[in-house]
């Protein structure tokens, strides 16, 4: 009764609270930190895991989070678990204690998952459905944000417009129950913000008013980026000239410069100031 009442107590401060219970893998009580500070969001997702049954009652609040969301975060932190497997960069910086035995990994399973190349129907529905944490699900919204920036190189108003349109579907389609626990964080800062402009550079021709949301757009694309550690090289670029002297910046998929915010007038205008990767 005690054990009850301090669980209930404990989650008290979680609105909308649905409880779960999902086996995770671990081996000892630092695992039992591990899990339970991955789980951990103020007033919004917390979880107790048991050594023994390796077992986490995972309670959240159902209007802010999921339970794929918090296993994911789980995961990358180095805990497989019914729905993700741990990448293994995060699972070799576990402590030697925490080296369970990953009986669950099978990395052809999870290759066909993620592929599609498997047909056999019915061995992928007797398979329990698991995944790796690995994928970027930013690209879609990195890669339409790569079309305006092309668009405005060749000072293209209309073509421009066109690809926010792609550009404001891709952000939409966003599961944010799919991002990494400091992609969620970032996302749920500037998500707002990247609509806002995308929005506008999609509902004119002109093109400087499409620049100047470009500008901020851009500097927001930075922020979350940033924080999902591309695996391919990405090019932080600054014109020195944009927005009256001020300074501009954007994200380039080249080293090469060309400018989106003069195009052909100063195509070679700016540097690169950071390479992400």
């Amino acid at each position: 009764m005690l054990l009850l009442l301090s669980t209930v107590l404990a989650y008290a401060d979680i609105k909308n609270v649905t409880t779960e219970q999902v086996k995770i893998a671990g081996s000892c009580a630092q695992c039992k930190e591990g899990i339970e500070t991955a789980a951990f969001e103020k007033n919004i997702s917390r979880a107790i895991w048991d050594k023994e049954t390796k077992v986490a009652t995972i309670s959240y609040d159902t209007k802010k989070t999921s339970l794929d969301a918090i296993l994911k975060k789980i995961a990358l932190a180095g805990y497989d678990n019914k729905r993700y497997l741990a990448p293994d960069n995060a699972y070799a910086k576990l402590g030697e204690c925490c080296r369970y035995e990953r009986i669950g990994k099978n990395d052809l399973a999870v290759q066909k998952e993620m592929t599609g190349h498997d047909h056999n129907t019915a061995s992928k529905e007797s398979e329990e459905k698991v995944i790796s944490a690995d994928p970027d699900p930013l690209k879609p919204v990195l890669d339409a944000y790569y079309e305006v920036k092309d668009a405005l190189v060749s000072s293209d108003g209309n073509a421009a417009a066109a690809k926010a349109t792609n550009l404001v579907k891709a952000l939409k389609a966003v599961k944010m129950d799919e991002l990494g626990s400091d992609q969620h964080m970032v996302w749920m800062k500037v998500m707002k913000d990247l609509n806002f402009d995308a929005e506008h550079i999609e509902e004119t021709k002109d093109l400087g008013h499409q620049r100047d949301h470009f500008s901020s757009l851009s500097e927001n694309m930075y922020k979350l980026i940033k924080s999902a550690k591309p695996t391919q090289p990405i090019y932080y670029q600054h014109c020195p000239m944009a927005k009256e002297g001020k300074g501009a910046n954007w994200l380039s998929q080249v080293s090469a410069i060309k400018n989106p915010y003069y195009g052909a007038q100063m195509l070679n205008c700016g540097k690169t100031t950071k390479t992400l990767k």
